[in-house]
């Protein structure tokens, strides 16, 4: 639809004050007449992406109070007509926006602003010096920039200031110690070159919501337990930095306010703390990639809001811990690469993990039969659950994830992602056993990873039936007979390895295992067929595994066939405000408090997009 014609516009009252059209699809050029509404104050057309045109600067009603263009292709000029006839600007909203020239250094002029920002604009040099004249200034958003040098000091003289992001820019220095003069309830510096010590003020920051130093790197020191005297604090991210020492035990105390805590890939030691109180509300558990030992506590069985749950890459020595069987609301289980060991003997509940959606427990010292009865919770969550998923954002173990988080009052709403998602890695250990037939009905599954474990007997027809299958790594096992002919049609399958097993007769042919290059199938000396060596002619072609002992594998190509078609989403309604969803494999930025926060004027956030990558991933 067109925003106003000349028409249009005579229809509207010539008091109308405020015109506010977020994500209404408008489409065109940006009507310079609308100013010709002499008592518009706010203006608010933030995502609708397809309008375009210049903001005229030069002709813009002096009296507006808030502009929100943030989403669009409007072009906007922050030039001198811009800042001497919007002084009046409260509120200034020009994230992900057009802006073509920009002069920050006459900002100033806009003394009245109490909201500004500036998110993801290619903006550069250091932060303005005329920042400082903004002193009614609440919010100030400059992430997602290219803003170099210091954190300037002038920023704590701000008192009014509350939220702070300056995430994901080219900042450098310390951090800085004048915090304390500050009442914040945000303060996001991830993604930058700060280096030293958390300075003690911030943990004086009675009302701190939010705290996200991730991805500085050369962050130092140890965490201090005075961290625990921020009360309110619901986000915690020190991720991806050089903290040491042990991890304080008090983090589990937070009995209702902490829902997010991500600790991960720093140099922390000691045991995981085991404080965990009930009634807690910790939905995110992040402490992959430090160096921590001993068990895991029990005490996590009182996390009932727990959904992700990622302890990977540590030196963890423990059994298989069935109690998370009993955490209702989990998705993501991660205890890759410990030291855990024993069999898996399956589950020692009726309904064990009810909404697990990546298992991964690879590169430990587990052995047994493979728990397939696991794998029948799993196919039962799959083949029922069709609403729509919710999944959880966060960039950690290898895994990338994608944020859709939305700051209204620090309260988190869902953003709903329709996608079925699964990985099932089940690699480096001492499993035993057949493949079950029952893979086939997991067709949820975008990756799964049996590689480098004991596993005999044939590859199951059913696996053919696993149609969103991206990775599929076999290698390193004991299998034997032919492969499947229909996992040539599997269309998404990028990435295949079924090196190092007893396979033989022909290497099936179509359009996807024509990409794949002999790493794939090396290891197999009765294999034959591109990319491996021709045939002999008494070989034949591929055809089906004909061995007695499909069984049940017939169901899955005939009128077994009764799932029919699962949905592609699933549904797990998340309770507290981080969603997160499994992409693909590769890591990327993390930004997750970037995008934390949108405005008090109830403008949304926006929804991210899927990240198609399956032409990029490797294939072996």
């Amino acid at each position: 639809m067109d925003l106003v014609t000349p028409n249009s516009l005579a229809n509207l009252s010539s008091s109308l004050s405020a015109l506010g059209l977020w994500g209404c699809g408008l489409q065109g050029k940006f009507p310079g007449n609308i100013f010709l509404l002499p008592n518009l104050r706010v203006l608010d057309l933030s995502a609708n992406d397809r309008l375009t045109g210049s903001f005229p600067s030069s002709n813009v009603s002096n009296d507006l109070r808030l502009l929100g263009l943030s989403h669009t292709k409007i072009s906007v000029y922050l030039d001198y007509d811009f800042f001497t006839n919007l002084k009046l600007l409260e509120v200034l909203v020009l994230k992900y926006c057009n802006i073509l020239r920009s002069n920050l250094t006459m900002i100033g002029q806009l003394t009245q602003l109490t909201r500004l920002d500036l998110i993801g604009n290619n903006l550069g040099g250091q932060i303005p010096p005329s920042l400082r004249n903004l002193v009614h200034l609440n919010s100030l958003y400059l992430g997602n920039n290219n803003f170099s040098g210091q954190i300037p000091d002038f920023l704590t003289s701000l008192t009014q200031l509350e939220n702070l992001g300056l995430s994901l820019n080219h900042l450098s220095g310390t951090i800085p110690s004048q915090i304390n003069t500050l009442s914040l309830k945000l303060f996001d510096l991830g993604n930058n070159h700060l280096h030293g010590p958390i300075p003690s003020s911030i943990f004086k920051q009675e009302n701190l919501e939010g705290l996200s130093l991730a991805s500085n790197r050369k962050l130092t020191g140890e965490i201090s337990s005075s961290i625990c005297n921020l009360k309110l604090l619901r986000f915690l991210d020190l991720s991806n930095n050089s903290f040491s020492g042990f991890v304080p035990q008090c983090l589990g105390n937070f009995s209702n306010s902490l829902s997010v805590l991500n600790l991960g890939m720093n140099n922390l030691q000691g045991t995981i703390f085991s404080t965990f109180s009930k009634g807690n509300n910790l939905g995110y558990l992040n402490l992959n990639g430090n160096k921590l030992e001993g068990k895991i506590p029990s005490s996590i069985i009182n996390c009932a809001m727990l959904e992700v749950l990622d302890l990977g890459n540590n030196k963890i020595e423990d059994t298989f811990p069935y109690f998370l069987e009993t955490l209702p609301e989990l998705h993501v289980l991660v205890l890759k690469s410990n030291k855990l060991q024993g069999f898996v003997n399956g589950p020692t509940t009726n309904d064990p993990f009810p909404k697990l959606r990546i298992f991964d427990i690879s590169s430990n010292n587990l052995s047994g039969p493979l728990p397939t009865e696991y794998f029948y919770s799993l196919e039962a969550l799959m083949a029922y659950d069709q609403n729509t998923v919710y999944m959880m954002a966060r960039n950690y173990s290898g895994y990338a994830y994608s944020i859709v988080v939305t700051w209204k009052g620090f309260e988190i709403l869902f953003e709903k992602i329709q996608s079925a998602l699964g990985i099932l890695d089940f690699s480096n250990n001492n499993f035993s056993g057949e493949i079950p037939k029952l893979i086939g009905k997991l067709n949820g599954l975008r990756q799964l990873n049996l590689s480098h474990n004991s596993l005999r007997g044939q590859i199951p027809l059913s696996s053919g039936m696993l149609f969103n299958l991206e990775s599929l790594d076999l290698s390193s096992n004991l299998l034997t007979g032919r492969i499947p002919q229909q996992l040539a049609f599997i269309t998404f399958l990028a990435v295949l390895n079924l090196s190092h097993n007893q396979l033989e007769g022909a290497i099936p042919s179509g359009k996807q295992f024509n990409t794949f290059n002999a790493s794939s199938f090396e290891g197999n000396l009765g294999l034959c067929g591109f990319p491996m060596p021709n045939c002999n002619s008494s070989e034949g072609p591929a055809l089906l595994p004909s061995n007695s002992d499909d069984g049940d594998d017939s169901t899955f190509f005939g009128d077994g066939f009764g799932w029919k078609a699962v949905a592609i989403g699933y549904g797990c309604g998340f309770v507290f405000g981080v969603t997160v969803g499994y992409v693909v494999y590769r890591a990327r930025k993390p930004a997750w408090l970037l995008r934390l926060i949108e405005d008090k004027w109830n403008l949304k956030a926006r929804r991210t997009k899927k990240n198609a990558r399956r032409s990029g991933v490797r294939r072996n």
